[in-house]
């Protein structure tokens, strides 16, 4: 089910919102979240919901074994359960396609069968999620729920079930436990998700009909190239804006409070600002989970760039079983790694704030080739267009969703985001958030509900 259909926003939340302010106890409404949330993702496919209440009943009692077992192995062999089953499943639906198939290319004697296989929405979400809560216990940073409801309503609840944020169980454990339900601040949950819906209806999907062509041409001219890239470029960046204020906007409506995951990254005044900003739960994760456990930047330069490179190539692969996307994280984390290598040479220090923003920028450009295109070759062909040494195919693109697409960018430069502005329902925002939100409706009446790009992942 998508937050911008009509059987969400006219159905689906209406009943569930009635149904919990119904309630009266926590508990009783933790039951039905976690109900709603399996019903949520079971629109998509029953069978899936199967699955992670499989990855819930394992963690559920691996958490508790790590916390109840003394030091040492006893301990540890839990983490180790919790860990190779998420991977486990991870690998297997997510991975195993295309595992079959580079082995079949780089040994042409092999034949190993390529399974078709749909993979499960969101599972590299909530799998990451259920991978932090034993290693947090083991950790000795999170105590274990206090109940399997408590659990599974934490991993399935719908608001940041598909696509973030990842939220650590020690961010939100006293919530599940006790949290207010006020007015206001169901109030100013409306307003996040109206300005999330608007973003994802009225400037990510328009700037996806100028990308869309470019990224399907053959070999587009170098003009039709920049301006499909610059769509693509704020079609992912006003989606995934637009979800994360939808996704939080849903949390305070049922009284949760989500760390926020999106922070104007287009804004970078360098590509590790960039990360601190681009789905920071996520970079959160990568760092805490994996970069340190690595050795971080304990264990000297090399190995510091060593360590960079191996997380965002590993990020890259998180998002998607292809080769261009260990190449996008490739290309993140060799970034981040010259940037660590240069240190106070770094020649982007000479320039002023203002100055270093469209450089990043273009970087970023570049890492989106690899992230939109579905081949390698594919890429190559836009690359090399936009750089001007081929393209011969002009593309058509509507001039109003062109400047829709150019004052996009402009306002992701210097405009603040959700989180820097006062979000709480007053009557002037209310009129604006309504008529975007009929806007937003018109929209969505005259074509096809599309997904958020990160739902794939």
């Amino acid at each position: 089910m998508l937050f911008n259909s009509y059987e969400f926003l006219f159905v689906f939340l209406p009943v569930v919102l009635f149904v919990y302010y119904r309630l009266g106890s926590l508990r009783r409404r933790a039951h039905l979240l976690t109900v709603a949330s399996y019903f949520f993702y079971g629109w998509w496919d029953a069978r899936f919901c199967l699955l992670m209440l499989t990855s819930t009943l394992i963690d559920y009692y691996a958490g508790r074994k790590v916390y109840e077992s003394e030091e040492g192995w006893a301990r540890k062999r839990f983490v180790v359960l919790s860990v190779a089953a998420n991977l486990s499943l991870l690998g297997y639906f997510k991975y195993s396609g295309f595992l079959a198939q580079t082995a079949n290319e780089l040994q042409s004697l092999l034949d190993l069968p390529v399974l078709a296989m749909a993979v499960p929405v969101g599972i590299s979400f909530y799998t990451f999620q259920s991978i932090s809560y034993t290693v947090d216990i083991y950790r000795r940073q999170a105590k274990p729920a206090d109940s399997f409801i408590d659990f599974a309503c934490y991993i399935s609840l719908f608001p940041q079930l598909v696509a973030g944020p990842i939220v650590r169980y020690a961010f939100i454990e006293e919530q599940l436990r006790s949290r207010r339900h006020e007015l206001a601040g169901f109030a100013t949950g409306v307003s996040f998700f109206l300005a999330g819906l608007a973003k994802k209806a009225l400037i990510a999907d328009g700037a996806a009909v100028v990308a869309d062509p470019v990224f399907a041409a053959a070999d587009p001219d170098m003009i039709s190239a920049w301006i499909g890239v610059l769509a693509y470029s704020v079609q992912i960046y006003f989606d995934f804006s637009g979800y994360s204020d939808m996704a939080v906007g849903l949390g305070m409506m049922f009284g949760f409070k989500f760390p926020q995951n999106f922070n104007s990254p287009y804004q970078a005044v360098s590509f590790s600002d960039f990360w601190r900003r681009w789905h920071m739960s996520l970079s959160g994760w990568l760092r805490d989970y994996l970069y340190i456990p690595l050795g971080g930047s304990r264990g000297g330069k090399l190995l510091t760039y060593r360590n960079l490179i191996l997380t965002m190539l590993l990020g890259g692969l998180w998002h998607g079983a292809a080769w261009t996307f260990v190449i996008w994280g490739a290309w993140h984390g060799g970034l981040l790694a010259l940037e660590r290598f240069l240190g106070d040479r770094n020649p982007l220090l000479r320039l002023p704030i203002w100055a270093r923003r469209p450089v990043i920028f273009v970087f970023v450009l570049v890492g989106w080739v690899f992230f939109r295109c579905e081949t390698v070759e594919g890429a190559t062909v836009l690359l090399t267009s936009m750089f001007g040494l081929a393209g011969a195919e002009s593309i058509a693109a509507p001039l109003p969703l062109v400047a829709l697409t150019i004052g996009a960018v402009l306002f992701s430069w210097f405009a603040r985001n959700t989180w820097q502005v006062d979000m709480q329902l007053t009557p002037r925002r209310a009129v604006g958030l309504g008529l975007g939100f009929l806007a937003s409706l018109v929209v969505l009446l005259g074509g096809e509900n599309s997904p958020f790009l990160y739902y794939q992942f």
